[in-house]
């Protein structure tokens, strides 16, 4: 069972969201909070495997406690969920150590699908913010470089496809290889690329034109 834990300030979508979690043989949603004043007694209290973040909440909101999670634990897993979808949000939050950005308005069966990704080492993002991330770095004043870093067709053909916002699963059934394949794929871009997680390598793919 992945242990999450989420922060929200609507009750009715943080209630809702919650017994959905809770049905699901899969996650198990350890607690729901409307803020984040006790995110650092919270987290290292329940060690939960993923965050489901919102970003605007009263009190200590989504990006203070995202930037208190990375102090206190830099591996564990965080996922925006939120309505925002402009550029300075989506960069914020990537730039603060954001594994994933979903919109409130996506499906709660792909909210789940979401977690057992970031969980798995993915960076799941819905497709318009794919874009929006594609939209940011391309302002950042980064260099632009022509290395294809020895990438094969292949490598570049599912970079592209993590560019994009597409899951393990989207790019297994679009390739026809298997998850565990995908997997191994993107473990050899990361040691190509010297990069260490999906936000790294979209963004060097996006600032060197790899893609």
């Amino acid at each position: 069972m992945i242990k999450v834990a989420l922060f929200e300030d609507i009750a009715d979508l943080r209630e809702g969201l919650q017994a959905f979690l809770e049905a699901s043989d899969e996650v198990e949603c350890i607690g729901a909070w409307e803020n984040c004043d006790q995110v650092k007694k919270i987290v290292t209290h329940h060690q939960p495997d993923v965050v489901l973040m919102d970003i605007d909440m009263p009190g200590t909101n989504g990006m203070e406690g995202l930037k208190i999670i990375r102090e206190l634990y830099p591996d564990m897993s965080v996922i925006m969920l939120t309505v925002f979808e402009d550029d300075e949000n989506v960069f914020n939050s990537i730039c603060a150590g954001a594994n994933g950005y979903m919109l409130k308005r996506t499906p709660p069966a792909r909210i789940i699908e979401a977690i057992k990704e970031v969980y798995d080492g993915g960076a799941p993002m819905t497709a318009s913010i794919a874009r929006k991330v594609l939209q940011a770095f391309a302002q950042t004043n980064a260099p632009k470089q022509t290395n294809d870093y020895q990438l094969t067709q292949r490598e570049k053909d599912i970079l592209g496809s993590l560019v994009k916002g597409n899951s393990y699963k989207m790019i297994s059934a679009d390739l026809a290889i298997s998850i565990n394949t995908v997997r191994e794929y993107i473990r050899r871009i990361y040691d190509k690329l010297h990069v260490h997680s999906m936000n790294e390598a979209v963004a060097k793919a996006i600032n060197n034109k790899i893609v």
